[in-house]
């Protein structure tokens, strides 16, 4: 697992680059904020649930979370279930709201 700060998301993203970003939170944490991807809650990452993102195991997976904490845990068991490139978001969504606005 790497880390990527927020500010390098958001560079890359307004770059244009394709991203395979998924959010580790709950749906009303997602409902509130979010600034894409898709919406895995790490409860489901820990079951194994992992069927949204199977296809994404040989590439570049960024999480993010509130705080970077889920976001951490949900890239060690992406590796341990054979993921090769895990991105963690340092910061996380507490850190997101001043620099990608209000985004749902």
């Amino acid at each position: 697992m790497q880390n990527i700060t927020v500010e390098e998301l958001k560079a890359r993203m307004d770059a244009g680059e394709t991203i395979n970003l998924v959010d580790v939170r709950e749906p009303y944490e997602n409902a509130e904020f979010n600034i894409g991807g898709i919406l895995l809650p790490l409860g489901q990452v820990q079951s194994m649930l992992i069927d949204d993102i199977e296809d994404l195991k040989d590439k570049e997976v960024i999480c993010y979370c509130r705080s970077g904490n889920r976001s951490g845990q949900a890239c060690s068991f992406l590796e341990m279930l054979g993921f090769k490139d895990t991105k963690k978001s340092c910061g996380g969504y507490a850190c997101m709201g001043g620099k990608f606005g209000s985004k749902s």
